[in-house]
């Protein structure tokens, strides 16, 4: 199981972004791939800007992403993770979240990997450290 971060799903989405071709390579699995609610909030703002939300949908349907589930004491292990680590709040879902389902990280934000790792998980992505 691949646990995706916005700035992967981001970058497959636009062509302009400089880790586009890259993503492409991280999506191209037979894991399963998740992605946590408020990644997908993240990952949705632009296209709410131009209305386009349903397309940006349909396209993660389309390469089998699957959004996981919350839990209730997630406010209070997330709000931890701040704590510890300093990473913004969307960074701390998905981390939290890989770190709750044993998945493997897949970003191109490099300070999210090197905590990440830090802290024992799997990450994949390319131009991270």
């Amino acid at each position: 199981m691949i646990l995706l971060d916005a700035s992967v799903v981001i970058a497959h989405l636009s062509a302009a972004d400089p880790h586009h071709v890259g993503s492409f390579e991280l999506l191209d699995t037979e894991a399963e791939l998740r992605l946590h609610p408020v990644t997908l909030a993240e990952t949705l703002v632009l296209p709410a800007r131009q209305e386009r939300e349903e397309v940006v949908l349909g396209a993660l349907r389309r390469i089998g992403v699957e959004v996981v589930p919350s839990h209730s004491d997630e406010p209070r292990s997330v709000a931890r993770l701040r704590a510890e680590t300093g990473l913004g709040l969307p960074d701390c879902y998905v981390l939290h979240t890989a770190e709750r389902l044993g998945a493997e990280l897949a970003t191109f934000d490099a300070r999210l990997a090197r905590v990440a790792r830090a802290r024992g998980r799997a990450v994949t992505g390319i131009g991270v450290d």
